[in-house]
């Protein structure tokens, strides 16, 4: 339920939470921790009795998901289809479409982002808001097969899921549809906002005096390139932003950051204006699945009482899995995150002769812009005995890195919250940010 989508929520007895999730979901599809929230979180719902639905692309044919027989002609032209798992008491729903099997990346390739990823999750909003009212799930296990209806709460995230406010207003009330549903928009990182060409706005299938409520007009300083040289862009964060009943964030100070100059993103005003409406909420982790006393990942399973000779037992065998010298007094470093600008994978590579050094090891794991993949491999073939880079992501290393390492970097140039921070804490592990 969450980033990029939503969650619907029953407002009568019990409550149906219908989550929907455009970009991704443990374990299907995971790139960071949008994905870590996407898996867990619904679950949780569904533990305190809600009907959780959760809606994300069926990037890859997944063999543990069935085809329900649902399709839907959407934009008047594109016919989706629905597949659905049942885990944990949460209905997972996948939105089967073409667009969506890009082997390369979820929604970039090395050549940069997709150019048709505003069709992709206008897609995946338009498949959200009719799954409540086109899908019969059953209500529990072995139960009757029964739609979810209209009385629900949608949770989007992000602006891939940032339509949905907007068309629960634009295209479904005005004809009778979702009276009383309620929608609430999670912004997990205000930094990307969708920002697509005006002259696009026909392909979102809102009717024209919904314009407004999409238009956005740069701020000065962030105006380059094409269309945005004039300030005139479309922004679906913004709208629905605009348009949400409720707005959260992923921690009470990044709720309070991005009503400033400094993390609003030109978004800051408006959010000022809507401040009434908007919550910061600690994010949260699985606790069954980030547990170094049962972590299936792990060669040594360890808890508080041991955690020193499990950490060493840990740090051990992972140098040896990753070809290093096995020496439990050198410090082992790990870098675990999407290689971008925000995260610093630039400036762990910038500092990373002065920390070779000081006689450390140096692990990294991630995938993002290919010139900082390049310089992970730049850092291994340089530091042969010292450091390994992995451009990729692997579930299961990235629970090794976090039980073996000694101190896990956090260089990010602002972070909403951090999931990293709290599975290291979890696992006995000292996490260094930067100031």
């Amino acid at each position: 339920m969450l980033p990029c989508p939503w969650a619907y929520v029953h407002l009568g007895k019990p409550h149906h939470i219908h989550a929907r999730t455009p970009s991704k979901a443990a374990p299907w599809s995971k790139t960071g921790g949008l994905g870590d929230v996407i898996g867990s979180l619904p679950i949780a719902l569904a533990e305190r009795g809600h009907r959780v639905m959760v809606v994300i692309p069926r990037y890859d044919d997944y063999e543990d998901t069935l085809d329900t027989g649902v399709k839907v002609e959407l934009l008047g032209h594109s016919t989706i289809a629905y597949f659905h798992k049942r885990h944990k008491g949460v209905d997972f729903v996948f939105v089967d479409h073409p667009s969506y099997k890009r082997p390369a990346g979820l929604y970039a390739d090395a050549k940069g982002p997709y150019g048709d990823n505003q069709f992709r999750f206008t897609l995946l909003c338009l498949a959200a808001c009719e799954a409540p009212l086109n899908l019969p799930l059953e209500s529990a296990e072995g139960g009757s097969k029964t739609v979810y209806g209209q009385d629900i709460t949608f949770l989007a995230n992000d602006w891939h899921g940032s339509l949905v406010p907007v068309y629960l207003a634009g295209k479904y009330r005005p004809h009778g549809v979702y009276m009383n549903a309620r929608s609430i928009l999670a912004i997990h990182n205000l930094r990307h906002q969708g920002v697509f060409p005006p002259h696009t706005f026909h392909e979102l299938g809102l009717p024209d005096n919904w314009y407004g409520a999409v238009e956005w007009q740069y701020p000065p300083h962030q105006r380059q390139g094409s269309y945005a040289e004039e300030g005139r862009s479309m922004n679906h964060l913004k709208a629905g932003i605009t348009t949400a009943d409720r707005l959260l964030t992923v921690s009470p100070g990044y709720s309070t950051e991005i009503t400033t100059f400094l993390g609003g993103w030109g978004l800051e005003g408006l959010l000022a204006s809507r401040a009434s409406v908007l919550s910061g909420i600690v994010n949260g982790i699985d606790e069954d699945e980030w547990n170094p006393e049962t972590d299936p990942h792990l060669p040594t399973n360890y808890s508080a009482a041991d955690f020193k000779a499990g950490k060493a037992a840990n740090k051990a065998a992972l140098q040896q899995e990753l070809g290093l010298p096995v020496d439990p007094d050198v410090p082992l470093l790990a870098f675990i995150g999407r290689l971008d600008f925000q995260k610093g994978a630039d400036l762990v590579l910038q500092v990373a002769p002065w920390l070779m050094s000081q006689k450390v090891q140096l692990v990294c794991l991630g995938t993002g812009t290919p010139d900082l993949e390049a310089g992970l491999r730049w850092l291994e073939a340089t530091y042969p005995q010292q450091a390994r880079g992995w451009v990729g992501f692997n579930v299961a290393m990235s629970h090794k890195m976090t039980a073996a390492a000694d101190i896990l970097l956090m260089p990010s140039r602002f972070e909403p919250c951090g999931l990293n921070q709290l599975y290291a804490m979890r696992y006995g592990t000292v996490d260094r940010a930067v100031r």
